[in-house]
């Protein structure tokens, strides 16, 4: 069952914390490369977690993500200033590698598409056979 509400908060959510994240935080664990993929908010708005990509070395990774984990009441603070809601959640940060999965896959798809291209000239005789159905014209019919 989907939660209107909470899908809107989750959205809010995302924009807000990308916008501190570009904006507000001067850690330099922190890479610029780092973005906010999605945000999912519990039910009951008391925890969010937040998927964040960082394009760089596992050593980036690794620092973006501990600058981001002690920086996370900071983000919490500002979040609640910035979006006026009853409970601000606890907000809790996690590496998300889909992109980079993406990037690969589409590399290995196009190292096998170059594999499989077939040769400039055709195999057998087939593909030279030129039949009326394929002209649209009827045997009763003339150019």
């Amino acid at each position: 069952m989907s939660y209107p509400r909470v899908n809107r908060i989750n959205e809010e959510y995302k924009k807000v914390i990308s916008q501190i994240i570009r904006n507000d935080l001067k850690d330099p664990r922190i890479s610029g490369m780092a973005s906010v993929v999605s945000v999912d908010v519990t039910k009951d708005l008391s925890y969010a977690t937040v998927y964040i990509s960082v394009l760089g070395t596992e050593e980036e990774k690794m620092n973006t993500m501990e600058g981001l984990t002690k920086s996370a009441g900071y983000v919490r603070r500002e979040v609640g200033k910035k979006v006026k809601l009853h409970h601000t959640p606890v907000i809790l940060f996690k590496v998300d590698n889909s992109i980079e999965y993406g990037v690969s896959m589409a590399q290995k798809i196009a190292e096998i598409s170059k594999q499989n291209t077939p040769d400039s000239s055709p195999s057998n005789g087939a593909d030279e056979v030129n039949t009326d159905e394929e002209d649209g014209l009827d045997d009763n019919e003339t150019e």
